[in-house]
């Protein structure tokens, strides 16, 4: 009798288990440069795709990105829930003054070194420690062997993919989903961002290609329905930052004006935050120069304002230049980033990288599924907060990182400790093997 009432019990203990670990798969799109009133209201009557998924989940008002408003910083802020001077990718363009290696957006063999890489562990990594498989589409630095773990598939980034590319990456994903060969899939789209530098953040260019991820979006809605994955996939959205407009005829700063090049041992980027490493005993000198510039602010190391969360980067210059909002600093003219329109080479139209509280850095988020309210208008979030939420739809126990689980779990449609649940599923594992002891003893 005892062991029959034993074997009750376990079974009511193992459903309890299976439907507890039994955890929800993750679908992440990042859409670069997708500022937060792209999606708007008014923006949304004409986007279906994104409407659907407003309206059968949850929209904040905006995202506040990390200072420097740029890709790489945010691309890893997101994704391991810290402040750049934490996880130590601090720019799209770097120098290590020790080794002599620069990290050039990504682009470059060098940016490749795990070492501008290991300085935190991004979600990817945990998901694989953790023996959860994730595949990742155009992901920047997913080809990286990121503290000795690489993803269990990644399709690597160029420049740039196409929107045939990116249709057939969620399509890949969703397979991958359905049939349970990965637990994680993420996917990167860049063409919101390269129209909003080349043509500007409202130009028709930029809206066809946000146009061309609802088409995705829809085609998105319909696959979850036919696959039956309504239940069993969350699907999360956001972009790394905003985008402003910029006028190269009359808000262009020439450092060649200020200082002698000569002074200067390395220069790296060119818009709204430059970084400057003077040459060995010029850092006083140079700095007076900067320091006459107007629409700028320019700091030494320890005066970097503590809000920017940026200047304990061990890859942080001696002096940073920060523009003010629509300025764009270069070395020279001749150095500005134009581009190839087809017949000559063209002026940049939109730009980021400036203090991340200007309104125009603002990103957005949005997601939806089983772990996610309907129809819920969530207040401001910021990019440190979102790796909590990928945590807790996962199951992963979150690093220790800066973000705020008060600000994202209103969204949620269970509110308690992001903890409460990875703790719940340790008690019923061990409960059900101290009654598989009890059986056979």
């Amino acid at each position: 009798m005892a062991q029959c009432r034993n074997f009750c019990t376990l079974i009511i203990v193992l459903g309890m288990a299976a439907q507890s670990l039994a955890r929800h798969k993750l679908l992440v799109m990042l859409l670069d440069g997708l500022r937060y009133d792209y999606v708007d209201d008014d923006e949304l009557a004409g986007l279906p795709g994104f409407k659907q998924i407003v309206d059968g989940g949850v929209k904040v008002d905006y995202m506040t990105p990390d200072f420097p408003s740029l890709s790489y910083p945010n691309y890893y802020t997101l994704m391991t829930g810290r402040h750049c001077e934490v996880h130590q990718m601090t720019g799209n363009f770097m120098w290590d003054s020790k080794s002599n290696r620069s990290f050039n957006i990504g682009t470059n063999e060098d940016s490749r070194l795990p070492f501008w890489w290991d300085g935190s562990e991004p979600l990817w990594v945990s998901m694989e420690k953790a023996k959860r498989k994730v595949k990742m589409y155009y992901w920047p630095g997913c080809e990286v062997e990121i503290l000795g773990v690489r993803p269990s598939y990644c399709r690597e980034y160029y420049d740039y993919p196409s929107d045939a590319d990116f249709t057939k990456a969620v399509s890949d994903a969703m397979q991958s989903l359905r049939k349970g060969d990965t637990d994680l899939a993420t996917v990167y789209y860049e063409r919101i961002d390269v129209e909003g530098h080349h043509y500007g953040p409202w130009s028709e260019e930029r809206k066809n290609s946000t146009r061309v991820v609802d088409q995705v979006l829809q085609n998105l809605n319909q696959q979850i329905k036919e696959m039956d994955l309504q239940s069993n996939l969350n699907v999360i959205l956001f972009s790394d930052h905003g985008m402003t407009d910029i006028h190269w005829m009359e808000k262009v700063i020439e450092l060649v004006t200020y200082i002698d090049l000569n002074d200067i041992a390395q220069v790296k980027d060119r818009g709204p935050v430059v970084s400057i490493w003077p040459a060995e005993g010029k850092e006083s000198k140079v700095y007076s120069q900067l320091k006459s510039i107007q629409h700028v602010n320019v700091y030494r190391k320890e005066e970097i304002p503590d809000r920017f969360q940026y200047k304990n980067g061990k890859f942080v210059s001696p002096l940073t230049i920060v523009a003010e909002e629509g300025w764009f600093i270069t070395v020279s003219k001749e150095m500005l980033p134009y581009w190839n329109n087809g017949t000559n080479q063209a002026w940049q139209r939109g730009w980021h990288g400036y203090d991340n509280e200007f309104m125009d850095m603002r990103g957005f988020f949005m997601a939806y599924g089983p772990d996610f309210k309907v129809n819920f208008r969530s207040a401001p979030i910021r990019a440190v907060d979102v790796y909590n939420v990928m945590c807790s739809v996962l199951g992963i126990q979150p690093l220790p990182n800066n973000g705020s689980w008060s600000r994202v779990e209103c969204m949620m449609r269970n509110h308690g400790s992001m903890g409460h649940s990875i703790w719940l599923d340790h008690c019923l594992v061990i409960a059900l093997l101290s009654l598989l002891i009890s059986l056979f003893i």
